[in-house]
């Protein structure tokens, strides 16, 4: 489900699988293997914002964004790795 005014993301169970950047870069959350080979097949990097390099999270370079066939494997991992974390509680708005 696509969320965010300002900083459009995806997320399962309250959990962030994946964010545009304020700067205009996606950013996949992965876990630890494929994070690892994402980042060396890609040649990119770890995602980093507000000066904060988030550990969890890499870049997805321009290039692979217009390659959806290439693209869609690592989004299938990052929802299916975030679907296995626990949910987090929700808030519900009180009005």
């Amino acid at each position: 489900r696509l969320k965010g005014d300002t900083m459009p993301y995806c997320s399962i169970n309250g959990h962030m699988y994946c964010y545009l950047s304020k700067e205009g870069e996606l950013a996949l959350r992965l876990p630890p293997d494929k994070r690892t080979q994402f980042i060396e097949q890609y040649n990119t990097t770890l995602m980093t914002a507000y000066g904060i390099v988030q550990k969890e999270y890499v870049v997805v370079p321009d290039f692979l964004l217009t390659d959806t066939e290439a693209l869609k494997p690592w989004f299938n991992t990052s929802f299916l790795h975030v679907g296995l974390l626990k949910s987090k509680p929700t808030t519900k708005n009180k009005n």
